[in-house]
């Protein structure tokens, strides 16, 4: 059994559907069809969720019912499904609108989750209009729980338990992703790549032989093609060689989204809905590699900031680092790496999790507590990830590297290798970013 999870490009319209239905149909082993909302139709088209979120805001909207209307509806004509089986999402539409939440953060998550709720319900209708035996399964049948907030779910354990018992046989599955449901039974979005999250917990719930990934790009490559012209498609990759990938900035996977796989052991194939012929990327259990590349991908993200400081002798004092910990702690500041020297300490940040009015108040405390001679908030920061399994036992990376910046005149703000000793990460200027990028794909790569 394979899970299969396609993104908001390839559930798009009609046309793209039919792509979807073609692809399931064309291997028996797919059953389980995982499916995001409705993405943008061109360029200057607004996403589903986008509709839903300003839906959120103004539930009484006429306008804004009758587009959520005409979305779904455009893609159930393209089908011919019959008006009176369409009602029901008509129905749920407007069910929306006079539902009562407890706060705004449930009703955001939940208006924000129909994206996908009613896709599903949707796409299962058109399945079996079309003599195509499906089952609607929404994340409560399935047991689908959650914890943590209304727009930050974390998946339970016993969703695994719940999942292996949904009764099922040789009809398609089709889920929605994105959220899962709280013990009070409540809607909980996952915080980002959502219907990845779900595609991996179905695959792992339901011991999967493989997790097919479907999105509008025939493989995961090598370095941005936005900033290396025509980079190497990457074949095959390490979990840990995607997770660090992702959370550097490479887009086609969630790096959240990977864990449930990584937990299940089970393969994961990145594909295009548009050229689903084309092998795509193995994302495999580190034991199963075959190592072809010294450097497997570089990768890059401006979302960093980072607060450093310097004071002599700060590896003498027990309890320095402790200090500033317990401060970062009472703001609710997760830090994301703290490289550091005898006289210096850098902390890096994700600023998209993080107030700067909380990080100057922060700062403010640190100042005090430990009295540092510099302390400096920059927010030019960027980090560059150099990532392989084949650097593992390699010498001379870090030089290589180097040397490749240095050619071309980028100055390097802080460097770290990680334990595993298949990453190392770079900070450098924000406007570097690109251009460091390209010098290292194009010396260290080959």
């Amino acid at each position: 059994m394979k899970v299969v999870k396609f993104g908001g490009s390839s559930l798009a319209n009609g046309p793209q559907l039919e792509k979807v239905i073609k692809i399931m149909q064309a291997d028996d082993q797919r059953q389980i069809l995982v499916v995001s909302a409705p993405g943008k139709r061109a360029a200057d088209d607004i996403k589903v969720t986008d509709l839903l979120i300003q839906y959120a805001a103004e539930p009484t909207s006429e306008v804004l019912q009758k587009k959520l209307y005409d979305r779904y509806w455009e893609i159930a004509a393209y089908f011919e499904l019959p008006v009176e089986k369409f009602s029901q999402i008509d129905a749920q539409i407007k069910k929306l609108a006079l539902t009562t939440f407890a706060n705004q953060a449930d009703q955001l998550a939940a208006f924000k989750a129909h994206g996908e709720k009613l896709n599903a319900m949707l796409i299962a209708l058109i399945f079996n209009h079309l003599g195509l035996p499906a089952i609607y399964a929404d994340p409560k049948a399935l047991g689908i729980l959650v914890t943590g907030t209304a727009d930050s779910a974390q998946v339970s354990e016993f969703t695994y338990q719940n999942i292996k018992r949904f009764p099922f046989d040789e009809e398609y599955l089709i889920v929605p992703g994105f959220y899962g449901y709280t013990a009070d039974d409540q809607i909980a979005t996952f915080a980002r790549g959502g219907s990845d999250i779900t595609g991996s917990i179905m695959a792992r719930g339901l011991k999967a032989s493989l997790y097919e990934n479907f999105t509008d790009v025939s493989a995961i490559y090598a370095a941005n093609p936005s900033i290396v012209a025509h980079p190497r498609a990457i074949s095959q990759m390490s979990y840990k060689e995607m997770r660090e990938l992702a959370y550097a900035g490479f887009q086609v996977f969630n790096d959240e989204a990977i864990i449930p796989a990584i937990q299940g052991n089970i393969t994961i194939n990145v594909k295009n809905t548009n050229d689903p012929s084309a092998p795509g990327t193995l994302i495999v259990p580190d034991t199963a590699l075959t190592t072809t590349h010294k450097i497997t991908g570089v990768a890059n993200s401006n979302r960093f900031a980072a607060i450093y400081l310097h004071r002599y002798l700060l590896n003498k004092e027990v309890g320095f680092t402790l200090k500033i910990l317990q401060i970062l702690l009472k703001y609710n500041i997760s830090y994301e790496h703290m490289p550091s020297g005898i006289d210096d300490l850098t902390i890096i940040l994700d600023k998209s999790q993080i107030d700067t009015n909380i990080i100057q108040l922060a700062m403010a405390e640190i100042q005090q507590a430990v009295k540092p001679d510099i302390l400096e908030w920059y927010e030019d920061y960027a980090i560059i990830m150099v990532v392989g399994e084949g650097m593992r036992d390699q010498v001379g990376v870090l030089a290589d590297i180097l040397n490749a910046l240095s050619s071309r005149n980028i100055g390097v703000k802080m460097i770290n290798q990680g334990a595993s000793r298949i990453a190392v990460m770079v900070g450098v200027a924000q406007a570097d970013a690109a251009d460091a990028v390209a010098a290292i794909y194009t010396d260290c790569t080959n």
